[in-house]
Formats: structure tokens, sequence, C-alpha cells
């Protein structure tokens, strides 16, 4: 039987310059599907609340939300390495609240390990929450939410984020320093991002505006397999078009039915 995935063999694909594949998961299905698949880690993303829930903002999704979102994940995965995403609200708890919240995330989410968004300003929370014995996936980098910082959105450009490289490689180096097993960096361009990842001991795994130069990559599920709405016509480059296929398949549905014809699925019980 394959050894079960770790932090600690996460933290060893890197010293093995092995890349690390991260999937966002929020339910039961794509958990099973994704993990089936081979992912070395399911992340189940406070972006559950825009995507599945059809929330404005992230900024909506409450504690109790993320674990409901995570059990059903892990009930998906049994075996799986699993991230929660800390709500963002939450961070202004401070830090023994914070700790409790992650504790809940751990303990009634099934999670093994939090994510937590905009750390590069919170490096005490954590420490808080690493001190606790809770591993910590670290995200920093350039995001709408956090764009002031580093002079606005426009420097997400690779070339832009190039001249901001000695920062962020001393802001990595202070998460990881804090107690970070992980870091998660947003937009790092192929200098920046390539910085980092040689500065650092632990994994550097990248989303949006991230690239072969890290250890590792997250994609959102739902947008890896075009499996939302946006998908029918954004003309995005996809591994799949799941959307096209639904909406193509429920007409067919519709179809049948209004014709008066039986519909596919399990044979009809007979009284």
């Amino acid at each position: 039987m394959p050894e079960r995935m770790s932090v600690a063999r996460l933290q060893q694909m890197k010293r093995d310059a092995r890349k690390i594949v991260a999937v966002v998961a929020y339910e039961y299905q794509m958990a099973a599907i994704a993990h089936r698949a081979g992912a070395d880690m399911l992340s189940v993303g406070d972006s559950v609340g825009i995507n599945l829930w059809g929330f404005e903002s992230e900024f909506d999704v409450t504690l109790d939300q993320m674990v409901l979102a995570c059990r059903g994940v892990r009930r998906g995965a049994p075996d799986a390495l699993i991230s929660c995403d800390f709500p963002i609200a939450r961070l202004n708890d401070g830090p023994d609240g914070v700790v409790i919240a992650a504790r809940a995330l751990v303990h009634e989410g099934a999670a093994n390990l939090v994510k937590i968004d905009g750390a590069a300003t919170s490096p005490h929370l954590v420490q808080a929450i690493a001190r606790a014995g809770i591993p910590v996936w670290a995200q920093f980098g350039i995001t709408p939410h956090n764009a002031a910082r580093y002079g606005g959105m426009a420097n997400a450009t690779p070339e832009l984020t190039a001249a901001m490289a000695d920062q962020l490689v001393e802001e990595a180096k202070m998460l990881e320093d804090a107690g970070a097993s992980l870091l998660d960096f947003t937009n790092s361009g192929p200098i920046a991002g390539a910085a980092v990842t040689a500065a650092v001991a632990i994994p550097v795994i990248g989303g949006l505006g991230g690239g072969p130069w890290l250890d590792g990559r997250v994609r959102m599920g739902y947008a890896a397999i075009g499996y939302l709405a946006s998908a029918l016509e954004d003309g995005v480059e996809r591994y799949a078009n799941v959307a096209r296929t639904a909406l193509d398949a429920f007409a067919a549905l519709a179809d049948d039915v209004r014709a008066g014809r039986q519909i596919k699925g399990p044979p009809t019980v007979k009284r």
C-alpha cells in the first residue's frame, strides 16, 4: 500500500525536486475524483462561497461553513492530505481566537492543515497556530485584497514583480521562521517565484500567476475541468468543458421529457 501523504512528505518532495499537485475541492464528488487521479493534496478554499454557494465575497464565508465543506471533502477522500482555508473574517479574533478556530477546522472539519490568506501581514497568527501543533499553509503575494501593500495590482505582472523580489523573499523567510509548513505564493512571476522557491526550505505552491518555477501548483477543480457556468462562453483553455457537456445533457433530458420518451437512467421499476 502506498505511504499516506503528509506535510513531511510534501517537504521531502521539495528536497527531491518532485512537483506537488494540489487541487481545490469543495465537496464529496470532486474530492473523490481528484484524489483518485493522484492529487498530492486537496485544498478546501473559501472560494467555495463564491463558486458553489453564489456569495459575493469570500469575506461572507463563516467558520461553520468551512467546517461543513471540509467534512464533505474528507468523506470523499478519507486518506487524502487536506488543507482548509481559514475564514478571512475570523483573522481579527486575535491569536487565542484564531487558534480556537484553527482547532475547529482540524478537529471538526477533519483538515490536516489550515491555509491563512494574507499571512505576510499577520505572521504572529501563523506562529500562534503552528505553536498549537497545527500545520499552516501561509499565503502571500499580490492579490486584489492586499494590492495596496505592493503598489497596486499592476505590480502583479512578472516584470514588475521582479523589482519586488527582495521584499517577497524576505516575506517568505519571515513566514518560514514563523512556523509555516508550506507557502502559497500568488502572482509569483518567474523571477520572484524562482527566488522565493530557492530561498526557503519549505514547499512553495502557487495558483494564480504561478508557473513551473515553483515547487508545485494548486488549481481549482471546477476551473480545471470547466465546471463553471462561465466556461460556456469565456474561451479559457481548460482540461475539459464539463459545463458544455452538462448543458447539452440537460437539453437532451428536457427534449426526452417533452417528447414523451423514457429518460436515460436506471431501469424503470415495474409495479
